[in-house]
């Protein structure tokens, strides 16, 4: 944990005021003041707009020096840290970066407890199928910002206080930090820092006698291969992926591989996929109020299974729709629950539905 003295008070301040006021993220630009993403919206600090001069060295401070290493050879780097805020811990996850060959930074605020499924509005039926599966590859998608580590947090969570499984995570950085439970062994592993990338610490991960292993992105052939492979050979293996819907986390993860080899892997995904869920946060009905969760939802059954061996992926968001007994679900019928519920407001589902018509059936 770094202590506030180590801290500059300017920085210090800007962090402890994104902590307090519910932000997400704090931006510190050279050329811009200090803004905060407050529910979806940037709100600008009533601060003059920062010298880049004096930005960079107010930066280093958190920076690990590993972390610096890392920031010179490859201009941009991420971790995590601690900072004691108002009496209690705080963590972020900083994103250190060269623009316009200035330093600048994103730190994003973790909270300090995993939440629960109520305040995330994660429906806790799903939480329940997806956390007793026996194994097989889960994938969370979405777009930046849409929460998919605080979900896999809360459902590996589940299987860390259930007791009884060894689980292990490959992560960059650790973002949230998974209490310690009696019959539970837990590791959690930085890229970077105790691995150099997501393939090592899965390699190496599987070597560690893991009944469940979470990897916080697959982002090349490597560790998708491995993953997937590792799905196959009975444990539990959570991912994300940045897709808009469950449609495309099919395709971007078979476009990972040469042409050559996709239809082998999209073989293999028709046998050890188990679900996507793909998630939106959405502006709720009150301004400025927390954002509200729409997911879409694909249980891979035999024929989504077979679209995916085929290569068939245009047709899965029709057995998404007629899926509901199976536990699946759409985007449009996500919005048209929220919509109906109050807890978004019709302009905000007609601009994300695909047609405005589903929403009235």
């Amino acid at each position: 944990m770094l202590m506030p003295s180590a801290v500059p008070d300017p920085l210090r301040a800007w962090l402890a005021l994104a902590v307090q006021g519910g932000a997400s993220d704090l931006h510190l630009i050279a050329g811009h003041p200090p803004v905060l993403r407050l529910h979806g919206d940037l709100t600008a600090l009533p601060d003059p707009p920062l010298a880049a001069d004096a930005l960079e060295p107010l930066l280093m401070t958190v920076c690990p020096p590993a972390a610096a290493d890392r920031l010179a050879s490859h201009r941009s780097v991420d971790f995590s840290f601690d900072l004691p805020v108002g009496g209690g811990s705080a963590r972020f996850r900083a994103n250190l970066f060269h623009a316009g060959g200035q330093l600048g930074a994103c730190f994003r605020v973790i909270p300090a407890d995993i939440p629960d499924l109520e305040w995330a509005g994660f429906p806790q039926p799903l939480a329940d199928r997806l956390s007793t599966l026996r194994d097989g590859l889960v994938i969370l998608t979405g777009p930046t910002g849409s929460g998919k580590t605080t979900t896999l947090a809360m459902i590996v969570n589940r299987l860390n206080l259930a007791g009884g499984y060894r689980i292990i995570t490959v992560e960059e950085p650790v973002e949230y930090v998974f209490p310690r439970m009696a019959h539970t062994v837990v590791t959690q592993r930085e890229v970077g820092l105790d691995v150099p990338t997501f393939a090592d610490g899965l390699r190496s991960g599987l070597r560690q006698d893991p009944d469940v292993i979470l990897v916080g992105e697959v982002r090349d052939r490597e560790t998708a291969q491995m993953a997937l492979s590792a799905a196959e050979t009975g444990h539990l293996v959570f991912t994300t992926l940045h897709t808009r819907d469950a449609k495309g986390a099919v395709t971007r993860y078979a476009d990972l591989f040469p042409q050559d080899m996709q239809q082998p892997v999209r073989a293999q995904l028709a046998l050890g996929l188990r679900a996507v869920v793909s998630q939106r946060l959405l502006p709720g009905v009150e301004c400025g109020a927390k954002r509200e969760l729409a997911l879409e939802v694909l249980w891979v059954t035999h024929p989504v299974a077979a679209a995916i061996r085929l290569g068939k992926v245009e047709g899965i968001d029709n057995l998404i729709v007629t899926g509901r007994a199976d536990g699946m679900q759409s985007f449009d019928e996500a919005l048209r629950q929220l919509m109906f519920a109050g807890r978004i407001t019709r302009a905000v589902a007609e601009q994300n539905v695909s047609d405005p018509g589903l929403l009235y059936r």
